[in-house]
């Protein structure tokens, strides 16, 4: 990879590239320490605590701890992700936007225009729901409360913090494209892989601190670490590849096909889509307890279900298991129809060697596609409750557990936009027949 990073900065146009998104990385880190008027910086910190279990925390995650720091990129990119997740549901169940689907880069550029409208009106309703939840909350040992004009919410005060959570997140939005336009990589995913790797000297003061009291534990927590990282990396790569044999066609004067190709079934193509839905899922109920001041010891309901759903137990880490493994393969059939895929290869002259075209063509894909995806599944959901099981089995451990989804999207895009680099360079240098 810093081979890669080398070659391409000796490149003048591959250079302006990085350097281009380099800078907009720089100016996502500057608005992230710039706050937010009226809120209290030091008691946000203190209401997400060191517990990554909430909505809360999972914004804190993805921008890099602008949410604590009550900043203007507290709610990161979150809406923007949550309406591409839901336009790409819809464009299932609605016609219109399936039918946009398919009419290529005119299709494409209508849909993303409303993905856009809707992140900008997803983060306003999210912004509107954190006040008004801010307005709520206070400091439990002095009672102050977290905005600084108190608890009973003004206009002024709506307006201000709201419109700024909201103006944030589009424009981080707007810096994610401009890096898809002008600079190297998916422009959405480094700024999540920025906002994380920024938390990267949290982590280290936390190795620090163990390895002061247990050198040991520290030893194998890295090498634990290591693992991880080596199999995420192992499985991102991984596909299973179907064997696609074309038949000879002859057209006019020329003969076409004959070919054998293959169609790439990656093992992790939901990517961790899964881990988002089901830790959203699980932290909805926490996030609502901490909104009204409910714990694990209020009794009641709430307060049970606040103590079930707490992560430092095993009903969690069960429940989070399953729900990642369900919710693998609810996005990977979204993603991937077998009838329609069994269809254009009928339709393009191919077929799978000893598999009849049609029906049975389609089973042997589904069949196959459920199989690669329970590995996958499997893996994601192994990768989400690791660290939960290392808080519940040693509580010694808790404060250098590996977050799944932060490995999972830093090795991704790292991934991602080292091959972006090397198939530019490789375009840049390949010769055409013409010269």
């Amino acid at each position: 990879m810093f081979q890669t990073i080398r070659k391409a900065w000796s490149v003048p146009e591959l250079r302006r590239k990085i350097f281009y998104t380099i800078m907009l990385i720089v100016v996502f880190r500057v608005g992230s320490v710039i706050p937010v008027p009226f809120l209290d910086a030091s008691m946000m910190k203190s209401l997400i605590g060191d517990s990554q279990s909430s909505l809360l925390g999972m914004l804190d995650t993805f921008s890099g701890g602008a949410f604590a720091k009550a900043t203007i990129f507290a709610m990161s990119i979150t809406p923007y992700i949550n309406a591409s997740i839901i336009m790409q549901l819809m464009t299932v169940a609605i016609p219109v936007l399936e039918r946009l689907q398919k009419e290529g880069e005119i299709g494409r550029k209508k849909i993303n225009q409303a993905t856009r409208y809707l992140a900008v009106a997803l983060g306003f309703i999210q912004a509107s729901g954190l006040y008004l939840a801010l307005t709520q909350m206070k400091d439990t040992n002095t009672g102050k409360a977290i905005l600084s004009f108190g608890s009973t919410p003004t206009w002024l005060g709506f307006i201000i913090i709201t419109f700024t959570f909201t103006a944030g997140t589009a424009f981080l939005m707007w810096l994610g494209e401009q890096i898809n336009e002008k600079g190297i990589g998916n422009g959405i995913s480094l700024l999540i892989f920025a906002g994380i790797c920024a938390r990267g000297m949290q982590m280290v003061n936390a190795v620090i601190n163990l390895w002061q009291t247990n050198p040991v534990g520290t030893v194998l927590a890295l090498l634990g670490g290591v693992a991880v990282i080596v199999a995420v990396v192992f499985m991102n790569d991984s596909e299973r590849r179907l064997q696609i044999q074309y038949a000879k066609r002859v057209v006019g004067r020329k003969m076409f096909g004959g070919q054998s190709t293959h169609i790439p079934i990656k093992l992790l193509s939901a990517g961790v889509i899964p881990i988002i839905f089901a830790m959203s899922i699980l932290a909805f109920p926490t996030t609502l307890g901490q909104f009204f001041g409910v714990t694990a010891s209020s009794g009641g309901f709430m307060g049970a279900l606040m103590k079930f759903l707490s992560m430092d137990n095993w009903p969690y880490a069960i429940c989070y298991f399953l729900l990642v493994i369900f919710f693998t393969y609810f996005y990977t059939a979204i993603q991937f129809n077998p009838v329609e895929l069994s269809n254009n290869i009928k339709n393009n002259g191919g077929f799978i060697p000893g598999i009849r075209p049609g029906k049975p063509t389609a089973e042997h894909i589904s069949k196959i596609l459920s199989r690669v995806t329970l590995a996958g599944a499997i893996f994601l959901g192994l990768i989400a409750v690791i660290p939960i099981v290392i808080g519940i089995v040693s509580a010694t451990f808790r404060a250098v557990a590996f977050g799944g989804t932060s490995i999972l999207i830093v090795v991704g895009v790292a991934l991602e936009t080292t091959k972006q680099l090397e198939s530019q360079m490789l375009v840049r240098n390949y010769k055409g027949f013409l010269e």
